[in-house]
């Protein structure tokens, strides 16, 4: 089906989520109702996702390798590293529509995958998952039947998604007339209907002009502000200081959980491409220190 995978609500029926297979009880850096760093974690009721433990195996090979985190919530977190490190399996987790092998899984005070996230989540793919049949219009008053909008409302929805992501003139066009960077747009606008409480977007800012890019990045913050929680992947590391909480990952593992700001100071590093760097080789940090790296990970990654 051309709208699996755009928001969490239609991948549901596939019940690929399997149960968690450790207890978040039994975790202490998570008890408490403070945010606070310890042990690498961030930890308390200001976090709109945790995991404990999460690893993902896909034929034989480790996909994502024993990852414990927490993501701050109303916060623009970005999910930075190399093509082929895991990011997209690891947001599919979140979204629910990944099989997991261990560990617990989070999302809103619900386990991932949870009916209840339907209308709660939105994800859009790093391939926009949408009817090229359809008008930009259609496909929008499609989805927001699914996520239950109807009347006014779901006018009111169309218009506030189509605008912003300068998609005006173009809602009687079919979709599969769009440039890639257009579709692009159309992906994360059903993403965004019924202003979700977290919003899951997988690279979405490829192929785009700069000047649109930023724009993006504006809204993305202007979303944040208004109390939505966003988790952005990307490979290119000069949007990672448009961030405000970052996830370093490489081979399936996370290299640092931090601030931008921490990060470098921390680094030593001009920049967070350099610092990125350095923290995959090893370099990256004094003798004896770690960077907010999840309990069990530091010796392992070298960081």
């Amino acid at each position: 089906m051309a709208g699996q995978g755009i928001r969490s609500h239609l991948c549901r029926g596939l019940g690929i989520h399997r149960p968690v297979t450790l207890a978040f009880d039994d975790l202490r850096p998570w008890r408490g109702t403070a945010s606070v760093w310890r042990n690498g974690l961030m930890e308390g009721s200001d976090l709109v996702a945790r995991a404990a433990g999460l690893t993902v195996r896909r034929g034989g090979r480790v996909i994502v390798d024993d990852l414990t985190f927490g993501l701050p919530r109303g916060q623009v977190s970005g999910l930075l590293g190399p093509s082929g490190c895991g990011k997209t399996t690891l947001l599919r987790v979140l979204v629910g529509v990944q099989v997991i092998t261990a560990g617990a899984v989070s999302v809103l005070g619900l386990p991932a995958g949870h009916a209840r996230l339907r209308a709660r989540v939105g994800y859009a793919t790093q391939g926009p998952a949408v009817y090229p049949d359809l008008t930009l219009t259609e496909n929008l008053r499609y989805f927001g039947t699914v996520l239950g909008l109807r009347g006014r409302r779901m006018a009111e929805e169309v218009a506030a998604t189509v605008e912003p992501l300068g998609l005006s003139g173009l809602e009687g066009r079919l979709v599969g007339t769009y440039s890639g960077g257009q579709l692009a747009r159309v992906g994360l606008a059903v993403a965004l209907l019924g202003h979700p409480d977290l919003l899951i977007l997988d690279e979405p800012t490829v192929g785009l002009d700069p000047v649109l890019r930023r724009d993006l990045w504006e809204m993305f913050h202007r979303l944040a502000a208004a109390g939505t929680s966003l988790l952005i992947s990307s490979h290119v590391m000069d949007e990672a200081a448009r961030c405000d909480h970052l996830l370093f990952m490489r081979e399936g593992r996370f290299l640092a959980a931090a601030t931008p700001e921490e990060i470098l100071r921390r680094t030593g590093a001009p920049d967070l491409e350099t610092a990125f760097l350095a923290l995959a080789n090893g370099t990256g940090l004094p003798a004896g220190t770690e960077l907010a790296i999840a309990p069990g990970q530091g010796d392992r990654d070298g960081g």
